[in-house]
């Protein structure tokens, strides 16, 4: 709520087996909800859950007072958060998305739905009117994400033919993606404690110890129950992590409910269809544990990285780690070709160019090559050259 600019005066907890059809919290609690805000002067009624259109109607005309759910809260934040283009139109549509099937009206007997003698009305409803401009609307910025996500798959291909290996951060809301994405890059990309600073993906190289370059990409914040809507609006911006090569996954290691969170982001990354891409747990924020707590979490998660951002530890670890995973450490490759050849030399150019060659031997009109070369550029580079004749390039690894 503070993310919004609200300020919390009153919570009530209701326990029942499943939400009232009608009211959500029972016509019991209603009364008592009622009689609160009445009294504590309250503004706005905020509910920490998706509300039917019936239910909303039903608070709204108990407690005299606006009502929103919790799916218009993080609707209203990411409206705020929008800075460009794209991003205004990603939270517009799913904002009209989530209004269309909650507009009210006066009933249908100034509609034209009648289909007998005497049942026409004069015309067309205020409400039939709004609804079509929704739907108006809603194509007209449909087709302009569509169009940004096929340039976004232009620009991936691009990528992808050039060989960069791109890694993405995803991550809960505020574990302090943004940051560690500047402690990567050195970027000034705004970080802040503020909930969903970050709506827009931002992408930037980075160039590893060897002088090889990754690129990392920012993304926007999960949360536990993250509305459909909202997963089908920002659609387009997810793709960048379903297809990144790796992802790196900020936990905020200091968070009470830090499980809980670690659960929401891989329930959202399999809605997204991202499960399947190699993934590495970094657990941020580590200056705020005590030196026995990093202990215990660095032995209960052998696998992950521990670090925090903000005061720039672990930055070479992790790189290191992103290596390994991205297949860009070396291994040594015995390339044999025929320098007369399209693919002997092909094979050359290659291997000079990606590889450190450490021997180099023409013998018998052949060349034998050995180099370092990242296992991630022989694995592509062997899959485009598995037709090419023997006689003409053979490569193996040790």
């Amino acid at each position: 709520m503070q993310a919004a600019g609200g300020r919390p005066a009153l919570r009530l907890i209701q326990e029942r087996p499943q939400p009232d059809p009608a009211t959500f919290v029972g016509r019991g609690k209603l009364e008592e909800l009622a009689a609160a805000c009445d009294e504590q002067g309250i503004d706005l009624v905020i509910c920490d859950h998706e509300l039917t259109p019936t239910q909303l109607r039903h608070l709204e005309a108990a407690t005299h007072l606006r009502v929103i759910d919790r799916t218009q809260l993080i609707l209203d934040i990411f409206a705020k958060r929008a800075r460009t283009r794209e991003g205004q139109s990603q939270v517009e549509l799913a904002q009209l998305q989530y209004l269309l099937p909650r507009l009210t009206g006066h009933g249908t007997e100034l509609s034209r739905l009648g289909g007998g003698i005497g049942t026409r009305g004069p015309g067309e409803t205020k409400l039939e009117t709004d609804r079509r401009r929704i739907r108006r609307r809603i194509a007209t910025i449909a087709a302009g994400i569509q169009v940004v996500r096929e340039r976004r798959a232009r620009l991936r291909e691009r990528r992808q033919k050039s060989d960069v290996p791109t890694v993405a951060l995803v991550g809960y809301t505020n574990a302090g993606k943004t940051t560690l994405f500047n402690l990567l890059t050195g970027e000034g990309a705004e970080a802040s404690d503020a909930l969903f600073v970050t709506l827009d993906p931002l992408l930037r190289r980075v160039r590893l110890p060897d002088r090889r370059e990754v690129l990392v990409s920012d993304t926007v914040g999960f949360i536990d129950r993250l509305p459909h809507t909202l997963v089908a609006a920002f659609r387009g911006t997810l793709e960048e992590v379903r297809e990144a090569d790796v992802l790196l996954h900020v936990i905020d290691a200091s968070a009470e409910d830090r499980d809980r969170r670690v659960a929401a982001v891989r329930g959202v990354l399999r809605d997204v269809e991202a499960d399947e891409v190699p993934c590495l747990d970094v657990f941020n924020k580590a200056d705020k544990l005590a030196a026995e707590e990093r202990r215990r979490l660095a032995a209960a998660s052998p696998e992950a990285i521990v670090i925090s951002a903000l005061r720039g530890q672990g930055r070479d670890a992790l790189l290191g780690r992103l290596v390994e995973a991205l297949g860009l450490d070396t291994s040594r490759v015995t390339l044999r070709c025929d320098p007369d050849s399209e693919a002997g030399r092909r094979g050359m150019a290659w291997v000079y160019r990606h590889g450190r060659v450490v021997r180099h031997v023409n013998r018998a009109g052949r060349a034998h090559i050995e180099a370092d070369v990242p296992r991630r550029e022989f694995a592509v580079f062997s899959r485009r050259m598995s037709d090419a004749p023997r006689a003409a390039l053979s490569m193996s690894a040790a």
